[in-house]
């Protein structure tokens, strides 16, 4: 139960602190997915919040490829239900939305 209370101390925290920049952190996971989407072969669930969904087998890439070759470039997603799961909140800026892109775009290009 004490690691219930820890998550949940965090979470008074961020509505205390961090509800106004919430849209923040969806501008960006459309941004996201907007970019992505672009992208040939790459299909794009349309984000409510801040996580976007998004399949790269379309793009001759699987998820976890994808995720992988992320991963030394900065950008860390997961996989789940074959799809990766993209996460955008405090840390996340629109740059690194960006940047998020054109990694993807070129590993799809080596693919």
């Amino acid at each position: 139960m004490r690691q219930a209370g820890i998550c949940a101390a965090a979470c008074v925290y961020a509505l205390d602190h961090h509800v106004d920049r919430l849209a923040e952190d969806h501008a960006n996971a459309r941004a996201l997915a907007r970019g992505l989407s672009q992208i040939n072969g790459i299909k794009v669930q349309q984000p409510e919040t801040n996580l976007v969904f998004f399949k790269p087998d379309g793009a001759g890439v699987s998820g976890e490829k994808m995720v992988a070759a992320l991963r030394p470039r900065g950008v860390l997603l997961a996989t789940m239900d074959r799809r990766i799961r993209a996460c955008t909140h405090l840390d996340v800026t629109a740059g690194m939305i960006e940047e998020t892109v054109g990694h993807v775009r070129e590993i799809v290009r080596g693919a």
